[in-house]
């Protein structure tokens, strides 16, 4: 599905970031895909043919381990893109991205990107500024997961999900929960119980609503504010202060 220019530039923030001239050179070859619950976007250790700007979708990168064991090491929405590796001179990965959240995204040959990105031109600083921010993000994320409890990693996760859809409530099960979080679904469950009855979160047949976003604010740890400060850092300094 083809779109015109400034509704393919509007449906991400890292396209919408780019100067208008750099845009245009990946216009034509954007496409507006839908993408389904669950739905793989590539897997480990195959070749990534497409690089995604996901619009209202989300996606989770996971980390699987031998015993089929994994967790999430990055989440993707509107905020940034789906193919890191493709930028950096190799299309091969040990990360599955797997659809989290239904919806949009724009996606480009890999290839074709590259080659916008090799022209060394506004496109290439910013897209090294996003990857900066996502090393930013899983280092962060990577600390937390060692050192903080389940309800503050439940709190930060909940919270980085309700910002990347923009909205309060969103569908997703505590299995899938127990999967991102690299812990069992038991956990979860006590986790999410502990929220539910302080106030924060409602929780109804795989629908997550917030409703008292301040208190889980403050339930989580200082991850949530470090990694969301970043990645508005990333936009705030983006060349589309030039543009016009």
């Amino acid at each position: 599905m083809l779109l015109d220019n400034n509704s393919l530039r509007s449906n991400n923030k890292l396209l919408a970031a780019l100067p208008k001239s750099d845009f245009e050179h990946l216009a034509p070859h954007l496409e507006l895909v839908s993408l389904t619950s669950g739905q793989s976007i590539y897997e480990a250790e195959e070749p990534i043919k497409y690089v995604y700007f996901p619009g209202t979708a989300v996606i989770s990168l996971l980390c699987t381990m031998d015993n089929g064991s994994s967790v999430e090491v990055g989440l993707v929405s509107k905020e940034g893109m789906v193919g890191i590796p493709v930028i950096l001179g190799d299309d091969i990965t040990n990360i599955t991205a797997i659809v989290q959240v239904p919806g949009n995204a724009l996606r480009i040959d890999a290839d074709t990107l590259k080659t916008e990105f090799d022209r060394g031109v506004a496109i290439q600083d910013l897209l090294l500024r996003y990857v900066k921010t996502v090393y930013i993000e899983i280092t962060q994320c990577a600390a937390c997961n060692r050192l903080h409890t389940l309800e503050e990693r439940l709190s930060r996760w909940l919270l980085t999900v309700s910002d990347r859809l923009n909205s309060n409530e969103f569908p997703l099960t505590q299995e899938f929960i127990s999967h991102m979080l690299g812990v069992r679904r038991s956990g979860v469950t006590v986790a999410a119980s502990t929220l539910s009855k302080a106030g924060m979160i409602n929780y109804h047949r795989g629908n997550i609503k917030i409703i008292n976003r301040e208190a889980l604010e403050a339930s989580s740890c200082e991850c949530y504010k470090v990694i969301r400060n970043e990645y508005a850092r990333l936009l705030d300094n983006s060349p589309q202060h030039n543009c016009y």
